[in-house]
């Protein structure tokens, strides 16, 4: 019997040498093939024919054509703006106001170009004064606005400039061209998030090229842009996108190609 116990001894302390041991064995050397992921594929698009035209997947709310994509913000009646030449232009007329799209989105890839006339008189935001709103939510200038303006050679206050979200965020650059000349920005909204009793659940953000200059990083939007007052966040679903007629004195600023890209 003690022979017995002694060799289970025996067998039990070697077992716990032999344990680190095998702990410390390497494990199988890592192989590429451990990395690689080959679902989900990626859908494929078409790119355009430049990097400005449409690619396959957009949705072209505007060739030069006609308005049939938009309608007036105010009462949806059909969009008043000027078509001419393949662009369309702010109407001078009383009450022609802002337009939208018919359309309503949430996260999108937005691509718009726009021009003020060579023409243009006055000074700071009284000089081609519009805005691109990424989300309307009402009537007015409710939602959330990126600033369109003359700061070729003009001076205003800095969160109020082309390239601006309005009252929130300064531009990271200023890439105006002159007056006459057409500018774009190139929009990847992200919408902001609700709770079902309208508490925010994830902020909007925005990032804007400029005549191809990144202006705006993954920018947190605090809220509505506001003309007077801290912004703040409604609850809403999808939205249009609106398009300002300011209503200055000014010569009216015209627009061109725009096409969106819906993203999920």
């Amino acid at each position: 019997m003690r022979t017995h116990l002694l060799k289970l001894l025996a067998l039990v302390v070697a077992a716990a040498f032999a344990a680190p041991l095998f702990a410390q064995q390497p494990s199988a050397a890592p192989k590429p093939e451990d990395t690689e992921v080959y679902e989900p594929v990626p859908p494929v698009v078409t790119p355009g024919a430049t990097n400005e035209a449409p690619p396959s997947d957009a949705i072209v709310l505007f060739d030069g054509k006609n308005l049939d994509e938009w309608v007036s913000a105010q009462d949806h009646s059909p969009a008043p703006w000027l078509v001419h030449d393949g662009v369309m232009t702010v109407s001078k007329a009383p009450g022609s106001g802002n337009i939208e799209t018919k359309r309503k989105f949430t996260n999108y890839q937005l691509h718009v170009e726009w021009r003020i006339p060579e023409s243009i008189t006055g000074s700071g935001q009284a000089r081609g004064n519009s805005g691109v709103f990424l989300a309307s939510t009402g009537p007015g200038d409710a939602g959330y606005e990126l600033q369109v303006l003359d700061n070729y050679n003009n001076k205003t206050y800095t969160n109020g400039q082309a390239g601006s979200i309005y009252k929130q965020a300064v531009p990271l650059a200023n890439p105006n061209r002159k007056p006459g000349e057409w500018q774009t920005y190139d929009i990847a909204w992200t919408a902001p998030v609700f709770n079902a009793d309208g508490s925010l659940k994830s902020p909007a953000f925005v990032t804007v090229f400029f005549n191809g200059i990144l202006v705006q990083n993954h920018f947190e939007l605090w809220g509505e842009t506001r003309y007077i007052g801290k912004p703040f966040y409604k609850k809403f679903d999808s939205a249009p996108i609106k398009l300002q007629a300011h209503g200055d004195k000014s010569e009216p600023i015209s627009f061109r190609n725009i096409w969106v890209r819906e993203l999920k």
